[in-house]
């Protein structure tokens, strides 16, 4: 079946607006539909993780999973103004954007320094989901100071051979490529000697070890690479210019997981600030006028972050850069969602502090589970400590700290 949406950049907004509509009674599922009518709660229990996936193909093929962007490149190349249009309409139904770490953190970099072969090859299945991507970047002794990670790549003929380790890398264990940063020149300054590519995941050379989280799930893994190969034409950007190409990423990671980016509030995980007012009204304790004041201050300040968030779309859409805007709610949720989370297990009171034992994670009740995951809040996309040096400097002016290892050699910097 076709499901590919018959628009184009010059169709007014209103036929956009009524081809979306068509393309959602005729595409979407009837009981996906009646459910999300109800809210949240009724489409989650409608709609399985598993069933979405198999829908996904539908969605990615109408163009509506990134309307703005080219059509080669899997977009209907609509106007952001008309996108958003679109998005209004698909907002109800919930269509989550599968493959977060290809859509924002890869295509930034395609998109920004990639080649047109490059982003005819990568693009297409990363819309689809057919090819998962997930990123190689922290370190065991380069996390907040990324650019002073040791993984090697070194030229041999037509390709590069990596070898190191990197580690808290989300998706690693079912992703098809990555992207990774790679040390090219260890004779360069740290920031000077790096270089960003994709890498097949799928090879010899490559181990995935999954890590344990409190909550019971293995989100995230440490990848070993021995010997991994990578050809040159998937160097994406100059040798030796990787960490100027890592910005893009760096900064749609920081949209991602400040709820801006496609997947975003996904990854946090937990309820929102509108599910607290419905527990404290369900279990009686909206009468307190103390817990009334609690919710409705976290309830401002969620729409706090959607207003901030709202102005990266927007600088975005207008062919800006987020710029400090991407830290300034990548810190603000951070800090938001741990609030949120912690509140919702108080209203909660004895429900949340024992549960039957067991080996599945989502036995873990949901209140429970968003609670723990959001102590990563805080680390994830760069450590909200790394992200007020940014909007120190960047924002207030600040002086950078004295660096008295600047310009020197990568080689001859100490190391953990």
């Amino acid at each position: 079946m076709n499901t590919r949406l018959n628009v184009t950049a010059d169709t007014p907004v209103a036929d956009v607006v009524a081809a979306v509509e068509d393309w959602v009674a005729t595409h979407v599922p009837e009981r996906w539909r009646a459910a999300a009518a109800e809210g949240p709660a009724a489409l989650r229990a409608v709609r399985s993780p598993d069933e979405y996936r198999a829908w996904y193909p539908t969605f990615a093929h109408s163009g509506l999973v990134v309307p703005t962007w080219p059509p080669e490149y899997g977009g209907l190349g609509l106007d952001p103004e008309v996108a958003r249009a679109v998005e209004r309409v698909l907002a109800p139904l919930r269509l989550t954007r599968l493959n977060p770490l290809g859509l924002n953190n890869a295509a930034a970099a395609l998109f920004s320094h990639g080649t047109e072969e490059q982003r005819r090859r990568f693009l297409p299945p990363i819309v689809r989901n057919e090819e998962v991507w997930c990123q190689l970047f922290s370190e065991p002794g380069a996390g907040s100071d990324l650019a002073s990670l040791a993984t090697r790549a070194v030229r041999d003929g037509d390709d590069w051979v990596v070898t190191g380790q990197k580690v808290w890398t989300t998706w690693a264990d079912v992703a098809d490529f990555a992207i990774l940063l790679a040390r090219t020149d260890p004779d360069a300054p740290k920031h000077a000697g790096i270089t960003y590519f994709a890498l097949d995941m799928h090879q010899p050379g490559v181990t995935v070890r999954p890590l344990r989280q409190i909550t019971g799930e293995a989100e995230f893994n440490e990848v070993f690479l021995d010997g991994a190969r990578i050809p040159d034409a998937y160097r994406i950007g100059a040798v030796n210019d990787g960490w100027r190409v890592s910005a893009s990423t760096l900064s749609s990671e920081r949209q991602m997981v400040s709820g801006s980016g496609s997947g975003g509030m996904g990854r946090l995980g937990g309820s929102s600030a509108e599910r607290l007012i419905e527990v404290a009204k369900a279990n009686g304790r909206w009468d307190d006028p103390v817990v009334r004041t609690k919710v409705m201050r976290l309830w401002a300040q969620e729409r706090i972050r959607a207003w901030t968030n709202e102005r990266v779309r927007q600088a975005l859409s207008a062919g800006q850069t987020p710029g400090p805007a991407s830290s300034i709610g990548k810190v603000h949720q951070a800090t938001l969602n741990q609030q949120i989370q912690d509140l919702m297990v108080d209203l909660l009171g004895t429900a949340a502090l024992a549960w039957e034992p067991s080996e599945n994670p989502d036995a873990l009740p949901r209140e429970v589970h968003g609670m723990l995951r959001s102590l990563a809040n805080s680390t994830e996309g760069g450590t909200t400590d790394i992200n007020k040096n940014i909007l120190g400097e960047r924002v207030l002016g600040l002086p950078k700290e004295p660096d008295p290892w600047k310009a020197k050699p990568w080689k001859d910097i100490p190391r953990s």
